[in-house]
């Protein structure tokens, strides 16, 4: 007995030793490299399994083991270059050549040019198109989604999925194992039962358990390797209109030409991490030739080799603006780096216009966005609150030329905790439209300002304050 309380003593600090090394050395940010050795040392034994499970970024190593796609899928003769792109845009946008090069050097993914990109506007106008596009599939179909409702919405979805599989089609759904939860019974079984091959991100017990907080909240529709479909919107029959209170506004993308190759690469990558399954040949990936005039890229966010991407993309738009930002997110809860970066650019001139919903589907984190937003009002940043049904919207416009559209909203989670998936876009018809539809919104929208926020009671400025103060968890 003795010699196993001598074991237990020495075992005991020498791995809360390790593990605290492993996090000092591995953890980017030293408040969460502190957390967690706190942790460790205050609970003996429980706190070191518990970073064992949770602290460790086994999504990273695999992510590198799995990721094989070949290069020669990167060359197109629709790739261009910075100074390809600056002979396309009006010379007075010619300052985004800097932003441009910077996302070169961010994203291992190459501008592409030929695109054709539509706005579809809330569940009215999005899903009759991605369920025309999947009804007239003859090869393939590749849908991921972080919610596939249980509803008429994705009852209609699985309707047309399953006729696709009877045409011979190949089908492929990926749902997240978190998102999959919003919803009851799953569509996870509903779907096999329908012949419809299915897979969760994160697909087996304890990986389930360990990634529940890491979650692929990326929207993904690619029909044919032809036309693809991303944006806000998950399969769900909240972005109805006509669904009552708990209605959702939103925007979501159709595109065509050669980046449609670059959405449909991403889904692979997630498909082979979850299932195994590779998919190759012309079947998931055929030749694209050029359909419009938008320049533009994927790029991946999430919490492998991607880390921070979105987030220097942001940064990137924020800083090379001259003129005007116009961001519409649901959820705003930058950090200070952000924050200052959208301050600076309104102290240099540029409106900075960011639009919210005044009524959030997720009580806690409007409370946590009042306690946070009083940093970007008080150097020329402009708040504008719209009314319900509830705006799910995700767009960021730069200089009414540069669009970043998809998944991530300005929060931490999808910041750094969420695989997310964004498209950069560079066309002025694109971004002009897009700017004027959130000019419309702005225009029946009411302004947050200083004094309103002061004027509120002590009580919900506490509030706000201790939800704030989870920020990093929201």
């Amino acid at each position: 007995m003795d010699l196993w309380y001598s074991l237990v003593a020495i075992l005991v600090p020498v791995t809360s030793l390790l593990a605290s090394a492993h996090a000092v050395l591995s953890k980017r940010e030293p408040r969460s490299a502190t957390t967690w050795v706190v942790l460790i040392w205050l609970l003996p034994v429980f706190g070191t399994v518990l970073y064992l499970l949770f602290g460790i970024n086994r999504i990273r190593r695999r992510a590198h083991a799995l990721r094989r796609i070949e290069l020669s899928r990167y060359q197109s003769p629709h790739n261009i270059d910075v100074s390809g792109l600056l002979q396309r845009l009006p010379a007075n946008r010619a300052h985004l050549g800097a932003l441009a090069s910077t996302m070169n050097r961010i994203t291992a993914r190459p501008l592409v040019a030929g695109n054709a990109v539509d706005h579809l506007v809330d569940g009215e106008q999005a899903y009759p198109a991605m369920l025309e596009a999947i009804n007239d599939a003859r090869q393939s179909v590749t849908l991921a989604t972080y919610i596939f409702g249980n509803d008429r919405v994705g009852r209609a979805f699985a309707d047309a999925l399953e006729a696709a599989v009877r045409r011979g089609v190949e089908v492929r759904v990926l749902i997240d194992n978190a998102g999959e939860r919003y919803t009851w019974p799953s569509m996870v079984g509903h779907l096999r039962r329908r012949g419809v091959s299915v897979a969760r991100f994160f697909p087996s017990f304890p990986a389930r358990f360990i990634g529940l907080n890491l979650r692929n909240h990326r929207k993904l529709l690619v029909v044919d390797g032809r036309i693809g479909f991303t944006g806000g919107m998950n399969i769900r029959q909240n972005h109805m209109l006509d669904s009552g209170r708990r209605a959702t506004r939103d925007i979501h993308f159709r595109f065509r030409g050669p980046v449609v190759r670059q959405l449909q690469e991403v889904f692979y990558e997630d498909w082979l991490f979850s299932s195994g399954e590779r998919l190759e040949g012309r079947r998931w990936f055929p030749e694209l030739e050029a359909v419009g005039d938008v320049v533009a890229r994927g790029i991946r966010g999430g919490p492998d080799d991607n880390l921070l991407k979105h987030q220097m993309a942001l940064h990137g738009g924020i800083t090379c603006a001259r003129h005007t930002i116009r961001v519409v997110t649901p959820y705003f809860l930058p950090d200070s780096t952000l924050a200052a970066a959208l301050n600076l650019a309104a102290l240099r001139g540029v409106q900075v216009d960011i639009v919210l919903p005044a009524h959030n589907n997720l009580p806690f984190v409007h409370w946590a966005v009042m306690g946070q937003i009083r940093q970007v009002l008080g150097y020329g940043c402009r708040i504008w609150f719209t009314g319900r049904p509830f705006d799910h919207t995700k767009l960021m416009v730069v200089d009414d030329c540069w669009t970043f559209l998809g998944s991530s909203n300005w929060d931490p989670r999808s910041l750094r905790l969420n695989f997310e998936f964004n498209v950069e876009c560079y066309d002025p018809k694109l971004a002009t439209g897009l700017a004027a539809r959130v000019n419309t919104r702005i225009a029946h929208a009411h302004q947050l300002t200083l004094e309103h926020l002061n004027e509120r009671n002590l009580a919900l400025r506490l509030r706000d304050g201790v939800a704030r103060l989870l920020m990093p968890y929201l």
